[in-house]
């Protein structure tokens, strides 16, 4: 069986794009051209790549292709730049990253590989314990992620711990912490989730004997604004030495014990020959090891 790989790459679009319609856009054909060429995939492989819904997603087929049009696509990028043939031609590099990654130490290694490369950055955000599922997938080629275990097809290299600490602006600790952040007054001050899927606070209550259902949760689903929360007195939570040095220094913030909860990053990326991506690569695992804990 051969992989059709003009209609592999139909499919990557569609994927990208999320509907069809779009897909029609950007690829500058009929929708139905489109829907045709998915169809014929799907006959040529015999198997479902993809479900029509909105957005659409695609199968477990579907995400092996996907991943197959997306290698071939870097692939061939770096092979134009080994023959200074790129034509002006622009690589597009999905990364996967976790929000509070994004908002401190990640983005000055990708600016300065752009400014000597032709790339752009397809970012996609979610918890460090989650993005090695959009490698999994194909979604991402490479991705910060708190998994050591290599993804299947996948290289790891470690980064450095993302250091957090339990804080509070200090108006808020002396209204709710007057005589210490005590079991008892921790199940019942605001704390500030992330999202649902944020556990950092409810790890760091555990070990004082609190349960996780105990106090009021806000949740503040942007790492900024998160730390803006904390800072102007909705809740207390969990921030990286990055958000909360600055107010820490200057008595806005205080923290609320001594024992930091610890997350181990690695950087985990398609096992592929590409310069592209290991030039990615070697800027994003450099700054990790300079600006992470060891």
């Amino acid at each position: 069986m051969n992989v059709p790989l003009d209609l592999a790459r139909t499919l990557a679009v569609v994927v990208e794009e999320g509907t069809l319609d779009a897909a029609a856009r950007r690829l500058h054909i009929t929708p139905s051209a489109v829907s045709q060429r998915v169809r014929a995939l799907e006959d040529q492989l015999g198997r479902v790549v993809l479900v029509r819904s909105k957005p659409v997603r695609t199968t477990e087929a579907g995400d092996a292709i996907v991943r197959l049009a997306r290698q071939l696509s870097l692939l061939e990028h770096d092979a134009l730049a080994a023959m200074g043939a790129e034509g002006g031609a622009v690589a597009s590099v999905p990364l996967a990253v976790n929000a509070d990654s994004l908002a401190t130490w990640f983005l000055p290694p990708l600016a300065r590989v752009a400014a000597r490369r032709a790339v752009v950055f397809d970012l996609h955000r979610d918890d460090q314990d989650f993005t090695a599922g959009l490698l999994e997938s194909g979604t991402v080629m490479a991705a910060v992620t708190s998994r050591e275990a290599p993804v299947a097809g996948c290289r790891v290299r470690r980064l450095g711990v993302l250091r957090y600490e339990a804080v509070a602006a200090a108006g808020f600790a002396a209204r709710w912490f007057p005589s210490g952040a005590h079991s008892q007054a921790l199940s019942a001050a605001p704390v500030v989730d992330f999202d649902r899927r944020d556990d950092l606070q409810s790890r760091w209550l555990a070990r004082r004997g609190v349960a996780a259902a105990g106090p009021p949760r806000h949740r503040v689903p942007a790492s900024q604004d998160f730390a803006t929360a904390i800072e102007l007195g909705l809740g207390w939570g969990l921030l990286p030495g990055f958000q909360s040095a600055a107010g820490l220094a200057a008595g806005a913030l205080v923290r609320l014990g001594e024992d930091p909860v610890d997350v181990p990053l690695f950087w985990q990326q398609w096992n592929l020959t590409s310069p592209l991506l290991d030039d990615i690569a070697d800027e994003i695992v450099g700054e990790g090891r300079r600006v992470l804990a060891a």
